[in-house]
């Protein structure tokens, strides 16, 4: 299925697998990349050596295009940026809208740029920067998130830009991507339901929590970092939303020590990340520190399969995932319902006796 985006990035489908942090990894981003989808390896949670290596790893499994996804905001940004480039990835995306600066930087070496927005003026900003598409995410999606559904975010920014629009936030199967396409977009982005693979890293033991979630165990709370996330409920968020201000930070600052010991940052530059992520919102102390070490909390599920002790960021539609399908199965099946869906719009329909449609 040729759209804007396949031709832009030269991938067979228009599927994105999200760049989510300790799970988009080398396996999930080239056994994407392999089943013709675009694969986004996720490199804020990883040192430059580490996304370097990443990088390579992934051309040695695949020939096929990927993306490399990082905060704009980060301090080592532009050195990132540089790795990108050198290294020949061909599509950078950001998780917050990257400078004019960076934007240029990427484009002048060839490198498709593609934000993650989560509003319409954003999305503006960043086209009007020169980036080549913007991914937008509805209230749905998983992680941080905003308050206006994919429904109605969407047609906004397709009429709002010139540039493909890649949707996400609640997408998972094939007729999700005709709908998306309807609305004018050029492919969707997918997160949770590339988290729940055959080839996802995630701990067996977590996936079976995702799978066994209704779509009512999924929650948006700010008792985390300060700002809507949405994730799973799970008794580690209900305690933090129990929390007096007091308890919160000193359990912030008893997970961000373990942070700092595993990352090798400083206090002040865990406060510097965290002020960051603030992005002109009012947060107490505990929110910053839970803000600065928030990637810790999702390496403890993610990665140690300790949920009683991290977070699990999840889009609405886990509580409508029920298998472990492979990339490769995925993206067959997604493409096959997405054709089957299209050709029953197209087919000759017959009025019933009472004006009901049948094919």
């Amino acid at each position: 299925m040729e759209t804007a985006l396949t031709r832009l990035v030269g991938v067979r489908h228009p599927l994105v697998q999200t760049g989510m942090g300790w799970v988009s990894g080398p396996r999930l981003v080239s056994a994407t990349a392999n089943a013709g989808a675009l694969g986004i390896l996720a490199s804020a949670t990883m040192t430059l050596d580490q996304l370097r290596d990443a990088v390579r790893e992934v051309k040695s499994r695949t020939d096929a295009p990927f993306g490399v996804n990082l905060r704009a905001d980060a301090g080592d940004a532009g050195d990132r940026v540089r790795i990108i480039v050198d290294e020949g990835v061909r599509v950078a995306s950001f998780a917050l809208a990257p400078s004019r600066e960076l934007i240029a930087e990427l484009k002048a070496a060839g490198v498709v740029v593609v934000p993650s927005v989560g509003a319409r003026r954003h999305a503006e900003k960043v086209a009007a920067w020169g980036a080549d598409a913007v991914i937008v995410q509805g209230g749905e999606g998983g992680g941080h998130t905003g308050e206006v559904a994919t429904t109605v975010l969407l047609p906004q920014v397709v009429d709002a830009v010139d540039i493909p629009v890649v949707a996400a936030g609640g997408f998972h199967d094939g007729r999700g991507l005709v709908a998306a396409l309807a609305f004018g977009a050029a492919g969707v982005a997918m997160g949770t339901r590339f988290l729940l693979t055959s080839d996802s890293t995630v701990p067996d033991a977590v996936k079976a929590r995702y799978l066994a979630a209704t779509v009512k165990d999924v929650t948006v709370t700010t008792a985390v970092d300060g700002l809507p996330h949405r994730m799973l409920r799970s008794d580690l968020v209900d305690s933090l939303e129990r929390s007096g201000r007091t308890r919160a930070l000193v359990q912030a600052v008893r997970r961000a020590a373990g942070f700092r010991r595993t990352s090798g940052l400083s206090w002040p530059g865990m406060i510097r990340d965290g002020l960051a992520m603030k992005h002109g919102r009012s947060l107490t102390w505990s929110q910053v520190l839970l803000a600065a070490n928030t990637p810790m909390l999702l390496k403890s599920s993610m990665v140690d399969g300790r949920t009683d002790l991290g977070v699990m960021a999840s889009g609405q539609v886990a509580g409508v995932i029920d298998d472990l399908p492979s990339c490769g199965e995925l993206v067959e099946r997604v493409m096959a319902q997405a054709c089957e869906t299209l050709g029953a719009l197209s087919a000759p329909a017959l009025r019933g006796p009472r004006g009901s449609v049948t094919s």
